[in-house]
């Protein structure tokens, strides 16, 4: 290779530190290791649907589109990790462990870990619980289409999993989220049903679907080979919903 080759890898990363968009590179090296190609995709990724002003073709312009392509890739990603340690866990337990490590209290806090929250560009009088874990969302789907999905994993597993989340400790904590909703139906008044809506399967291999309604109406939807673990998914679900939508 020319020696021209070497000498723009070597001012490649000095130019990156003096320009205008220096401190977010820096932040995203440090984090997850790299310098982005694209640094518009990962200025994207940290702009809150609140502070959205420009247009295109009738859609504003925020994360909100990145933040779906983050959470399917989250979710496969921590699927088969999970799948890879745990050869001899059932899909109950598979599934009960990836909803506690994608949920949006583990994503929020793990945002706020990371320092993300300081280049969220948003509105100051919009309030969002999830504001953070969307926006952490939105950054790994700016990574996957700047750098692909096996670099992406590779990025998640190595520079968050292993260092930001305890697997350990996520899978000897039981967090009872059905006691959660019904002491929140209590103090506000609310009814609250769980309800077996359907069941797939036979046996070994039967499943159960559990609605859980509030005021009649349905806030959650759990699936599992118990009747309790469905419970305990739907009720999960329902207290998101529930965070999210501040009721």
């Amino acid at each position: 290779m020319s020696d021209n080759f070497f000498e723009l890898k070597l001012l490649l990363p000095i130019k990156r530190l003096f320009s205008k968009d220096k401190k977010l590179t820096e932040f995203l090296r440090n984090v997850f290791g790299y310098y982005p190609k694209n640094i518009l995709l990962y200025k994207l990724a940290l702009c809150h649907r609140s502070a959205s002003t420009q247009q295109i073709n009738g859609i504003r312009i925020n994360n909100e589109r990145l933040e779906f392509l983050g959470d399917a890739i989250i979710s496969a990603v921590v699927a088969e990790y999970l799948f890879k340690k745990f050869p001899q866990k059932d899909e109950g337990f598979l599934t009960d462990m990836r909803s506690r490590i994608v949920s949006r209290d583990s994503l929020n806090k793990l945002s706020e870990k990371l320092g993300i929250k300081t280049f969220i560009k948003s509105n100051n009088s919009f309030f969002s619980r999830s504001i953070n874990g969307d926006a952490l969302e939105a950054l790994i789907g700016a990574i996957y289409l700047d750098k692909g999905f096996n670099f992406t994993r590779k990025i998640f597993i190595t520079r968050i999993i292993k260092y930001h989340i305890d697997i350990d400790e996520i899978e000897s904590k039981d967090i009872n989220f059905k006691s959660k909703l019904i002491e929140w139906a209590q103090r506000e008044k609310k009814q609250i049903e769980f309800v077996v809506v359907n069941e797939v399967g036979t046996g070994y291999n039967k499943h159960y679907i559990v609605d859980v309604l509030i005021d009649s109406v349905a806030f959650g939807n759990g699936r599992n080979y118990s009747i309790k673990k469905a419970e305990q998914n739907a009720a999960e679900k329902a207290l998101s919903k529930i965070s999210e939508e501040k009721i």
